[in-house]
Order: C-alpha cells, then structure tokens, then sequence
C-alpha cells in the first residue's frame, strides 16, 4: 500500500519549484504563469476525469485522478496552502452529515 507520505514528498518538491527556472520545470512554469494558468490545468484535468469515469476506463480514470489531484496541489501550493490544509477540512468535517455541513456553510 503507497502511504500518504507521497504528499508530503509532493508538498516538498512543488515548494522547491516556487522559484525554479521555469524553462527546467514544468510546475516552475505554471507557478510562473500564475493562477489562471494553474486554474485552466485544473478544470482541464477535472474535465478529463469525468470523461474516463463515463468512458468507463478505471486505468485512465486513476491516472486523471492523479493528474487532477497533482494539479490542485499545486493550486495549493501557489494559494500558500497545503493537502494539510486540506486534511484538516476534511478531518473537521468527518462526522458530520453532508446535508447538516452543506447547511453549516455560510451564505452568500
């Protein structure tokens, strides 16, 4: 079984690529682009997801899985957050109901 700690190997290698030359690394030359860059390879990436999930492919939806995953970390990353973040939502959020947590949110 591969461990959680991927991420925080991931959460490393993305934080050293901040100020990489962005001719040498492909997350270097997102973080350069900036957010709307970062923000189109995530909604690209969430578009390809449901496409394998109809398509019915389980290989190609775990590889889009990851590639969508991979790219909101960097999202992450460029916002100044982290899958820790992320976890602790997540870990706030554990027991509550999805309808009594949706309806905990505040409103617009």
């Amino acid at each position: 079984m591969v461990s959680s700690e991927i991420l925080d190997r991931l959460s490393a290698t993305l934080a050293s690529r901040r100020d990489a030359d962005p001719t040498t690394s492909y997350v270097a030359k997102l973080f350069h682009k900036g957010q709307e860059a970062i923000l189109k390879k995530v909604g690209e990436e969430s578009f390809e997801v449901v496409m394998a999930a109809k398509d019915g492919d389980r290989r190609a939806l775990v590889g889009e899985i990851a590639d969508l995953w991979f790219h909101t970390l960097v999202l992450l990353a460029h916002e100044g957050l982290s899958h820790e973040d992320v976890l602790a939502e997540l870990a706030r959020r554990e027991g509550i109901s999805g309808i009594d947590e949706k309806a905990s949110r505040p409103k617009d």
